[in-house]
């Protein structure tokens, strides 16, 4: 079964928390689609950024509730990946961003 990789990773995740971790841990945190399963999420980093996959973490997060005047709705659910790449390596294109 082909996936597209494109479709899979949205977005990454960089802000000081993300970036902490990057450094200790030589993890990145990415938004995923909701539906993807891990080993599609690795396939794709992989694929993506060249680089070995050790560990990938995910976490469904739960839309809030906003409102607008007394309208009330939810943000809709999104999925968060942890991804640990391999010791040494290095994704060069989300070092340029939160540099």
């Amino acid at each position: 079964m082909s996936i597209d990789i494109y479709k899979i990773i949205k977005r990454p995740i960089i802000t000081e928390k993300t970036t902490k971790l990057k450094q200790q841990q030589n993890s990145y945190v990415f938004e995923v689609d909701i539906n993807a399963t891990k080993s599609q999420v690795k396939e794709a980093i992989e694929k993506l950024f060249n680089v070995d996959v050790e560990d990938v973490r995910t976490i469904i997060i739960k839309g809030k509730l906003r409102r607008y005047g007394r309208y009330e709705g939810y943000k809709p659910d999104w999925k968060k990946a942890i991804v640990k790449i391999k010791q040494g390596q290095n994704i060069k294109q989300i070092d340029e961003l939160s540099a």
